[in-house]
């Protein structure tokens, strides 16, 4: 028998092409712009970032959203500006709200430090215009207001680790914390002061809300042995 047909697989139809999200930074630090608004009905501080291509929402607070995720495919990937990378778990399709307006959006579900991360697909969407002079943003004549994280005056506070969590060496974590700070400071910047800081380990400075129950810290232990942080988890300045 002569020109018998073989069964193959041609890789190229097996393999879909790697979709790349793009966000600046997986936390907003001292330079962002934050806004106050909630996504279906969950109030929530939300970085401005023009230099992401999408939305995103950080895991924790997806899950008290309690809606139907949708799959998002293995071959999408987000992509920080220094070309960290970070897993997009899930996504969903819900409300993102500013005082009585809402503007239904899709969202992505990733771990990051900050509870929201506003991209310029939902700036462009909805005709939103960046006033970096009079920090707001406006659309349909609706000015809304943008806070930054720095502060000309500032004080420490420490946050402490609400259980025990050993740090892998050479590895990232994120911990929830319990700060000791009084109640008339709303907002505050985690972060190790340099004077303070402890062998080997590097917080993200990200703005925080202090009303939450805990505070996600995301920490880095840079040494090659495991780090204790039974104690303190990090400081805030307010």
């Amino acid at each position: 028998m002569c020109g018998r047909l073989t069964r193959r697989k041609l890789p190229f139809l097996n393999k879909a092409s790697e979709v790349i999200l793009k966000v600046s930074a997986l936390c907003g630090g001292r330079n962002g712009l934050y806004l106050e608004g909630s996504i279906c009905g969950v109030p929530c501080l939300m970085l401005v970032d023009t230099g992401a291509n999408v939305t995103l929402v950080r895991t924790d607070l997806a899950q008290k959203l309690k809606e139907n995720f949708i799959y998002t495919s293995p071959n999408i990937s987000l992509k920080t500006a220094t070309g960290e990378k970070a897993e997009i778990h899930r996504k969903l399709d819900e409300a993102i709200e500013y005082g009585s307006r809402k503007f239904p959006h899709r969202i992505y579900v990733v771990d990051i430090t900050d509870p929201s991360i506003l991209g310029v697909d939902f700036l462009q969407k909805f005709n939103f215009t960046v006033d970096l002079e009079k920090n707001e943003i406006r659309t349909g004549g609706e000015e809304i207001p943008l806070f930054s994280a720095s502060a000309e005056h500032s004080k420490l506070c420490s946050v402490l680790a609400k259980e025990k969590t050993i740090i892998p060496a050479s590895s990232e974590c994120l911990i929830n914390g319990v700060p000791e700070v009084s109640g008339k400071f709303r907002y505050a910047v985690t972060d190790i002061p340099s004077q303070i800081s402890q062998k080997g380990v590097l917080v993200a400075a990200t703005l925080v809300d202090l009303k939450r129950e805990a505070i996600p810290d995301r920490v880095l232990n840079l040494d090659n042995k495991p780090q204790d942080r039974r104690q303190r988890s990090c400081y805030c300045d307010v």
